[in-house]
């Protein structure tokens, strides 16, 4: 009885599929990570340089602190969706030392898919204010 026990556990026949499933979930769940992360610094990168944008095209002379706000709003949109894009402030400040116009974006960060915590990522970009002067 013992040696067949001692047999059976030297075995290793049918271990192949157990280690196929092992590993697969393992690289599955290791590609589906890097391919979120991947999402989420886009969706960082888009609502940041869509700020910037903004900030530039609100510190312009002849438009107002609304019109940045909106083209901030619409880049958004149009890149990653309208949810996105609820919540844009535009300001003026002299924090920088120079009158300069702040663009805040709080938007959510994407942790599984699209779907996120709200308000979790938060974008300020800054542009200095033109003048006919």
């Amino acid at each position: 009885m013992r040696a067949r026990f001692a047999a059976a556990g030297r075995d290793e026949e049918g271990s192949s599929p157990v280690e196929f499933v092992l590993v697969g979930t393992l690289l599955t769940v290791l590609t589906l990570g890097v391919l979120q992360f991947g999402l989420a610094v886009y969706v960082r990168n888009v609502v940041h340089d869509a700020a910037v944008e903004g900030a530039y095209h609100a510190a312009l002379a002849d438009t107002s602190l609304d019109e940045g706000a909106a083209r901030t709003r619409d880049i958004v949109t149009r890149t990653i969706g309208a949810e996105y894009a609820a919540d844009v402030s535009v300001r003026e400040t002299t924090d920088l030392g120079h009158a300069a116009v702040e663009v805040r974006v709080a938007a959510t960060l994407p942790l599984v898919g699209l779907l996120g915590s709200p308000r979790s990522m938060e974008v300020i970009a800054h542009a200095p204010i033109e003048s006919f002067d």
